[in-house]
């Protein structure tokens, strides 16, 4: 079934992924959260240690790099003070990806307007290397948001597909399409 309905999203122009943890995932998150929300620390450390890779991702696909490491800070802070009004502990990981998109298009609401200097232009520090790093990284965030995303999670984070399917609730097979997907749009711009 899941193939059948994979293929039949294929025609979308716009992606379309399920958010489906795995039954073990979901249990032991919602287990952390519990402790958590009575006041452990260390269980909530060990929901840091499993999502700040993703949400870094999800932030770093949205707003500048620079500003990343603040937010996935502020993300986790929020996220463990409204850690009590979180109905379901098993949609932990959802939850907590809603909270950084969000807080991504927070960012931009609040951002004041920023000139962009001429590419012509080099910075003292910048080599040859980095410079065609974020120039790529550029060429990602042109990507419809859910190859975007998923770009992020396997090119920068390192995160296999598989990791990606259950630390953000894709599907594994939508999170192979996304990547082929998303690869094949970033070649193409690539050729450009």
């Amino acid at each position: 079934m899941e193939l059948e309905l994979v293929a039949r999203l294929e025609g979308l122009t716009t992606p379309m992924t399920l958010t489906r943890f795995s039954p073990s995932h979901a249990a032991e998150d919602a287990d952390l959260v519990r402790e958590a929300q009575r006041g452990d620390q260390s269980a909530f450390a060990q929901l840091y240690d499993r999502y700040a890779r993703v949400i870094h991702g999800v932030l770093l696909a949205r707003v500048p790099r620079d500003d990343v490491d603040d937010l996935v800070q502020d993300v986790f802070l929020s996220a463990w003070n409204r850690l009590t009004v979180l109905r379901d502990p098993a949609a932990f990981g959802g939850w907590l990806t809603i909270i950084a998109r969000n807080r991504a298009t927070d960012f931009h609401r609040r951002s004041p307007e920023v000139v962009e200097l001429p590419p012509t232009l080099e910075a003292r520090d910048t080599t040859a290397e980095r410079a065609e790093a974020l120039r790529l990284l550029d060429i990602v965030r042109s990507l419809p948001e859910a190859y975007r995303e998923t770009l992020v999670l396997r090119l920068v984070e390192g995160l296999s597909g598989p990791e990606i399917a259950e630390r953000t609730g894709l599907t594994a097979a939508s999170v192979r399409v996304n990547l082929h997907r998303g690869m094949k749009m970033l070649r193409e711009k690539l050729d450009r």
